[in-house]
């Protein structure tokens, strides 16, 4: 006789369509792996924008709760999780407007192109240490994306930590491809050719977002959408 496979991971191997489809019938374990796909893109979005980690989970829960009570407004004309994202995006761009009011996301630091380039370590240190040089190292990178011009800072974040390809960057900004090649590349002459040849590695690591933040996270949009376990 054979078993029916758990739900959780039936629902993993599914496209964001499908989710998206049983999400709209509230069904929990679409909702609980579209949280746990997109947990770590939205908060890295979101904290490129804030450069607040506490601001920044606030933005991802308001996300999922805006996108799956309002799910009979995706179209399907953008992918899911560019539409996801820009809900993430347009939070925390509204959030960052409260708090500085003449801020003008799309133009903001252009003419500090040629502002003093960031320095970065040489090299890793040979500290026995090891795990402990990766996390200053990260602590390093952190800030120094943190220091990035605003329009630079997202195109980065998008396009190196996030992984995204042009196109989806462009996509999500409502930018120019040849924009984004050009904002990237002016945040890689800030951030300096060593710090992706030195510690390529841990760029990849910037803003976690995974173990136990990632469960909480869940836990939390699951809850208020789908009510208290049964």
């Amino acid at each position: 006789m054979h078993t029916k496979p758990p739900l959780k991971v039936e629902a993993d191997a599914l496209s964001d369509e499908q989710l998206v489809s049983r999400a709209r019938q509230r069904d929990e374990s679409a909702v609980r792996v579209i949280t746990q796909r997109y947990n770590r893109r939205l908060f890295r979005v979101a904290r490129s924008i804030l450069r607040n980690d506490s601001e920044a989970e606030d933005v991802v829960q308001e996300t999922y709760v805006r996108a799956f009570t309002g799910l009979d407004q995706f179209r399907g004309e953008a992918g899911f999780s560019t539409w996801l994202t820009r809900i993430a995006m347009n939070d925390a761009l509204g959030r960052l407007r409260r708090r500085r009011p003449t801020v003008d996301w799309d133009t903001h630091g252009e003419d500090r192109i040629h502002a003093e380039i960031i320095q970065f370590p040489i090299s890793v240190s040979n500290d026995p240490e090891r795990t402990m040089a990766r996390s200053e190292i990260r602590d390093v990178l952190e800030q120094s994306i943190d220091e990035l011009p605003d329009p630079f800072r997202l195109v980065f974040v998008a396009r190196v930590v996030e992984g995204m390809n042009v196109e989806e960057t462009a996509e999500l900004l409502g930018l120019r491809p040849e924009t984004v090649k050009t904002r990237l590349h002016r945040a890689r002459l800030l951030l300096r050719d060593t710090v992706e040849k030195q510690l390529g590695p841990a760029i990849t690591d910037t803003f976690p977002f995974g173990g136990r933040r990632c469960e909480r996270m869940t836990e939390l949009i699951v809850r208020r959408l789908c009510g208290p376990p049964k």
